[in-house]
């Protein structure tokens, strides 16, 4: 049942991307210009958020998720140098490309050139995270303590 949630969940995520218009790079980058403002992603993020207020109301409420198994553990709650900087590095690419990643993936379902060079490039920066992670796991861990 699980994966046929996850599918279906997708699935609402990316039409809602699409009804928003957060596929069109033009409606970032509208956003982000301080000269001739768009606030139509702003009415987006404070949908998603009303949304992600009233799942973690629910969540807080049930002891394990409907579809069986149990919840990921909670973020740490610290601000940190690599939070900071994971953070700009984001902001920084999707200023650019006028992209982030869900609408990326949506948009390389639908064809979008863009994305076809875009998803290459996130991939391979995903990539990078991971062997860097890696090794800044097994210098801070102690060598008789498996990586996480």
């Amino acid at each position: 049942m699980s994966p046929i949630i996850a599918l279906l969940s997708g699935l609402l995520f990316a039409f809602g991307l699409g009804l928003a218009g957060m596929t069109a790079p033009a409606r970032v980058i509208g956003f982000l210009d301080v000269q001739r403002w768009d606030p139509s992603l702003l009415f987006t993020m404070i949908g998603a958020l009303i949304v992600m207020f009233t799942a973690w109301r629910i969540r807080a409420r049930r002891e394990r998720p409907l579809a069986g198994g149990s919840f990921p553990a909670a973020p740490p709650a610290k601000l940190d140098g690599r939070l900071v900087g994971g953070a700009a590095l984001f902001g920084v690419g999707w200023g650019l490309s006028g992209f982030c990643p869900g609408p990326l993936l949506v948009s390389l379902g639908a064809g979008v050139d863009a994305a076809l060079i875009l998803v290459p490039s996130m991939l391979v920066g995903m990539g990078l995270h991971q062997v860097l992670e890696g090794r800044r796991r097994s210098e801070v861990l102690p060598a008789t303590e498996p990586p996480l």
